[in-house]
Order: C-alpha cells, then structure tokens, then sequence
C-alpha cells in the first residue's frame, strides 16, 4: 500500500479548518464538500501521527500538539505571502505596497476610514488590510508579514514597537435601567455581589480588572459569562446578564440604540489606541507617511476619548 505523502492540500484544509472553526465552514472557504475536508485531516494526521483536533460530536477544537502544528504553518504561510507580495511589485514595476494590521472594530471602521484618505492622496499605493485577534495582529507585526497595526492595548506587547497616540481609560457598561445607573461615577464597591461579564482568563484587561478588585477588597458576583469582543461583552450586558468594563470606543459604538448605560469608573483602567511596528525594521518612506496620516486621523475622529478633568 502506497504511503500518503504530506500535500500542501493537507496544509490548506488543515489552515482553513483552524481559521474557519469547522469542517463545514473550512469546505466553503475551499470551495469542496466537507467531506472531502474531514477526509484530508484525517490523512494530515496519519502522516503526522498525532491527533490535531478534539472532536466532541459535531465540534473541533484543536488540540496542544495542533495548535503547536498550526503555528508552524502559519510561519510558512507568512513567508509564501511576503513572495506573493515581492512577485506582485515586480510586477507592478515597484509600485507601493502597504499590509497593515488591525482587530475587527478597528478594521472595520477607524482603520478603513485612515485608508480612504491615505488612497485619496496616494492612490497609486495598494493598501492591504488584515484583520484578525489581538494574538494575530501582534504575529503578523513581530514577524514583519504586516508593515504597520492598529491595536487597543491594555497592557504591554513585547516583540513589536508600540507607538501611543490617544490614552484614555475603560468604561463601566450596565443594562438599560439598571439601579447603579443612578450615579454620576462607579467604583469598586458598586460591584460588590453583581453578576460580571469578564474577558477571558490571560487577556490583560482581565487580568488589570481583576488586580482592581482584588486591591479594593470587592467581591463581585459570578463571572455571568466571558467574551473576548467588546461588541460581544456590550450585547451580554444590554440582555441583562450582568455589568462590565470595556473600552469607550465599543461602548459608545454598542450602546447606539440598545439602551446600555454608560458610566465613568475609578480607579482607572487605561487603555492605548496606538500604532504597532515590526521590531528592527527600518521605516519606510511610505510606512512614515501612512503613520502620520493614521495619528492624524485618529486624534480628529477620536479626540473625544480624551479624559476630561
């Protein structure tokens, strides 16, 4: 019997079920049937003789030797990336090229609108724009596969350059007409036996909230539900589930139309909306440009995150 070799169509099914979280949606995204997908991992595990998913009923989640498999893959895919990238300049006769990162709310809004204008001024320039995780953007910058992010830092990200350029400080968020909507300000001690939804153990907002509480001598309620998205915290909390601190940017953004509440906290929680570089990489003429635009933009649109005394 001939031994099935390791195919970059294993890779492929293995990176898109990983990205997409399910056979199904990897099938869609690979333009096959699902069971053509379940059939390649399965193979892709044979070769590599270890299992790279936990599989309970309909669900996968992958396992450690899985996720170590999948940072390896990722690297290799970042490299194949930067030929495409190198392969479309030559191509292009050196025109420009810009990749940069950024989480969903950012991509999706901020970001989008900082790439409009720097089109508007530079529209010879392609501007790719990645979104993904906090762990995502971070990978993407460290290893130089994006030229520049946009992050909301909690806490410190080793391996990048971080370049702040508007501090400002989490909100409390309370469901519509909830009894502590009555004060101007929250404290700790407001929270004391109230249900909380929290961001997920290791994120650094959790662990600066928690540190909060723990330091003020508070107990909250039980951790009602955890969510890694402010959108995601914001819709718990307008459903009643419980209280929380997020960033003001998702708070204003999510309370438009769903009652939430919206409350200054102390002791502060700050936050960073800041630009991220590869660590030891030269800046490129074009790199500076589109940064200075960003801050630009982002002190115009944003200025009002600006803590008031």
């Amino acid at each position: 019997m001939q031994k099935t070799r390791l195919a970059l169509r294993h890779i492929e099914a293995f990176r898109a079920v990983m990205l997409g979280g399910s056979m199904t949606e990897a099938a869609r995204r690979l333009h096959t049937s699902q069971p053509q997908v379940s059939r390649l991992i399965s193979q892709l595990e044979t070769i590599t003789q270890f299992a790279l998913f936990d599989r309970k009923g309909s669900k996968l989640s992958p396992t450690v030797d899985g996720l170590r498999f999948f940072e390896e893959v990722e690297k290799t895919f970042i490299g194949l990336a930067g030929l495409e990238s190198a392969a479309a300049g030559i191509r292009s006769f050196g025109a420009g090229r810009l990749s940069v990162a950024a989480m969903p709310r950012l991509a999706g809004g901020l970001l989008a609108r900082i790439v409009a204008r720097f089109k508007a001024q530079y529209p010879e320039v392609t501007v790719s724009i990645h979104s993904g995780s906090d762990t995502a953007v971070n990978h993407w910058i460290a290893s130089g596969f994006c030229d520049t992010g946009l992050a909301m830092l909690y806490g410190e990200s080793p391996h990048i350059q971080v370049e702040p350029v508007i501090t400002t400080q989490c909100v409390a968020v309370l469901p519509p007409g909830h009894p502590l909507a009555r004060h101007r300000r929250l404290k700790p001690a407001d929270f004391a036996g109230l249900p909380f939804i929290s961001f997920p153990p290791g994120a650094p907002m959790r662990e600066h909230v928690d540190q909060i509480f723990t330091a003020a001598g508070v107990e909250r309620g039980v951790t009602a539900a955890e969510a890694s998205l402010g959108a995601s915290i914001c819709a718990l909390v307008a459903q009643g589930l419980g209280v929380s601190l997020i960033n003001p940017l998702a708070a204003r953004e999510e309370s438009q139309g769903s009652g939430l509440e919206i409350r200054p906290f102390a002791p502060s929680v700050p936050l960073s909306i800041a630009l991220l570089f590869p660590p030891y990489h030269t800046r490129s003429r074009l790199v500076t440009v589109f940064s200075q635009l960003a801050r630009d933009v982002i002190r115009q649109e944003l200025d009002w995150l600006r803590p008031r005394r």
